[in-house]
């Protein structure tokens, strides 16, 4: 992707994760539509990555919070739907696959390996506190604006990150997997604020 000229401002990559669509055959937003209502409100660049919600897109805006509330003004008023999205740079992905704790992710057939990604103003700290754990089960790890969950496939069922769903903190949260976030960082890297 070309380098901006001029005077005009640099613009950076972003991934908008979109919270609680397409799940269950409820909140139903088409891949397509949602790229072209990014398109339509002036986001450049755009592209999706599954059908779970993750837009990547450049935007010259660089205050996260603006990018958040312009995304869901954008979202409401082309699918009448109130979806919370939460933004995350180029720079913060790479962060925070690089910063995982040791080993997380690392044995996939043991393991469901989860990101949830905070929404200010819910701090790691607090969500930490309303995050619950099964002893030799679960494990969460606090993180740069996220927590590291992982999960025993072979205890799932009882596995307490459901937990989470019936708290009021949960609107402030959006969860990907591992993998997700992985490839999401990698789609990031043919963005312009992954090279400068």
């Amino acid at each position: 992707m070309s380098e901006p000229t001029g005077g005009a401002k640099k613009t950076g990559g972003y991934v908008a994760l979109l919270r609680g669509i397409n799940v269950g055959g409820s909140n139903i937003i088409k891949m397509d539509k949602l790229r072209a209502c990014f398109e339509q409100n002036g986001f450049q660049h755009v592209s999706s990555y599954i059908q779970s919600g993750n837009v990547l897109f450049e935007s010259a805006e660089q205050d996260q919070p603006k990018l958040e509330n312009r995304i869901e003004e954008a979202i409401f008023k082309s699918f009448k739907k109130g979806v919370s999205v939460v933004v995350r740079s180029g720079k913060q992905m790479k962060s925070i696959v690089s910063r995982a704790p040791k080993g997380f992710g690392s044995k996939p057939d043991a393991y469901r390996y989860d990101v949830i990604f905070l929404k200010a103003p819910l701090t790691p700290k607090t969500a930490m506190e309303v995050v619950s754990v099964k002893k030799g089960v679960d494990q969460a790890y606090l993180g740069n604006g996220v927590l590291y969950f992982s999960r025993l496939i072979s205890k799932a069922a009882q596995s307490k990150l459901t937990r989470i769903i019936g708290t009021p903190e949960y609107k402030f949260m959006t969860i990907r997997n591992w993998n997700t976030t992985v490839n999401l960082l990698e789609l990031l890297k043919d963005y312009n604020i992954l090279k400068s």
